[in-house]
């Protein structure tokens, strides 16, 4: 009866906020991997995508927030095509940043990137890369 209840307090608080704005199912994963086997970006993550996975079922809030994983998740889908269970797991990264950031958590300052490189980017992907890293 105990377990029932932390995991309901557990769901109710961060595990629901990921699941309400990503509209994913987070227990329907059960840990195959098969979205970490095909990630083309996991030699760059700190924790792998199934791991993220593991950690919001857990309730691990911090861990999962202030991982690197959600902001080099690419959002290519390859993790969508392979998942048995139907999971977009791309959905819930972008959630996990939303969260983020409407904590009012930059992962990228624009005041940061260097004059150089500023001139070098286009315009349209330095927008759409700090509307993603950016709050």
């Amino acid at each position: 009866m105990r377990t029932e209840i932390s995991i309901k307090n557990t769901k109710s608080k961060f595990l629901g906020k990921v699941e309400e704005l990503s509209g994913e199912s987070i227990y329907a994963c059960y840990q195959c991997g098969k979205c970490s086997a095909g990630c083309p970006s996991i030699s760059e993550m700190d924790i792998s995508p199934s791991e993220i996975i593991r950690l919001v079922q857990l309730g691990e809030e911090k861990e999962v927030l202030n991982s690197k994983t959600i902001w080099i998740c690419a959002s290519c889908f390859t993790c969508v095509t392979r998942c048995p269970k139907g999971v977009d797991l791309a959905k819930i990264m972008e959630s996990l940043r939303q969260i983020n950031l409407r904590k009012n958590v930059d992962y990228v300052s624009p005041l940061s990137i260097p004059k150089e490189i500023l001139s070098q980017v286009p315009q349209i992907a330095l927008v759409s890369s700090l509307r993603k890293f950016s709050a």
